[in-house]
């Protein structure tokens, strides 16, 4: 909180007490009576989706991490534009989001089993969860009774993402503004373990890095990720690569270890070392893996709780795509 000014700390303050409250109206176990299947089911279609393509456990995480970051945890993220709005999926930053399909999969069977019961938002936070564990993550219990939001927006979506060249301030500020702290933020990024990126994402890292001669490579990557990183991109436009080269399919710290050998691929990741406070929680996550695995779940479910609606607020949809 320190580092985020101080009109924005007033708003952090606030959107922190909305959030205690939302988070307080959620429970483990929401569904134990209604529909006691619902994790159960969840668990199986991400289990059959991520044993096709453990890419895809990467992408649930983010799916969650970009729902919550925009309007709080309501599944928004998932609605489909109409003729007459641009949903969020379809901003910028969502372009190469994935996992949509798990989603509406795991949602048919549940409204198969208890019709208008277990919602999208709720159905997000558990995808999140299982990807984590089946990728060799510790668990951790999902606080729920989410409901859905009607409202999604591409610009709200381009405004609250932080964006991959983001500073560590500036991923901090962002983070705040969420009620999420500086640990919570490094502790985040470490879902960086598994899935790609693509090239795009940090190709002005490569070449180009001086603003005055249009030449260079940014000085805080290590020469021989920066040349390996060329070859791969080279080879493709549209090339991704693994965000960890060390165990790209694997829930572990290598994430940590990488960025402290200056091979984090993306500005955001990186940056994390450029600052004292989230450089030494990277060395503690690095070198303690239970320390990372317990934060980490716990860092998840604060950020589940983001500005959540529950009780009578919002619906639970039956397609998660459309309105009822």
């Amino acid at each position: 909180m320190a580092l985020v000014i101080v009109g924005t700390f007033v708003v952090a303050l606030c959107l922190c007490a909305g959030d205690a409250q939302a988070q307080a109206q959620l429970q483990v176990g929401f569904y134990a009576q209604s529909c006691p299947q619902a994790e159960v089911i969840v668990r199986d279609e991400v289990g059959r989706a991520v044993s096709a393509n453990v890419g895809l456990a990467a992408g649930l995480v983010r799916l969650h991490f970009h729902d919550c970051f925009v309007q709080g945890c309501d599944a928004s993220v998932l609605l489909d534009s109409t003729a007459n709005s641009t949903a969020e999926k379809d901003a910028i930053p969502n372009k190469s989001l994935r996992g949509f399909e798990v989603i509406d999969a795991a949602k048919t069977r549940l409204e198969g089993a208890c019709a208008g019961t277990v919602s999208c938002a709720d159905i997000l936070a558990f995808a999140a969860r299982d990807s984590v564990v089946l990728t060799g993550g510790s668990p951790y219990a999902v606080p729920a009774g989410r409901r859905d939001g009607n409202v999604s927006a591409a610009s709200e979506a381009q405004a609250n993402l932080p964006p991959f060249t983001a500073s560590a301030a500036q991923l901090t500020e962002a983070f705040a503004k969420k009620g999420l702290s500086q640990e919570d933020m490094v502790t985040l990024s470490g879902a960086h373990t598994i899935g790609l990126s693509h090239c795009s994402s940090f190709s002005g890292r490569l070449q180009g890095y001086n603003a005055s001669t249009g030449t260079g490579q940014d000085p805080s990557m290590s020469a021989a990720t920066a040349s390996a990183l060329a070859a791969q991109c080279g080879r493709s436009p549209d090339a991704a690569v693994p965000m960890d080269a060390g165990s790209p399919d694997a829930f572990d710290t290598g994430y940590f270890h990488a960025v402290l050998a200056n091979q984090g691929v993306l500005a955001s990741d990186q940056t994390l070392t450029s600052d004292n406070v989230t450089a030494a929680l990277v060395v503690e996550n690095a070198y303690n893996t239970y320390l990372f695995v317990t934060r980490f779940g716990e860092a998840m479910v604060r950020m589940g709780g983001i500005k959540g609606l529950t009780g009578g607020d919002g619906q639970i949809r039956t397609n998660c795509r459309v309105l009822n």
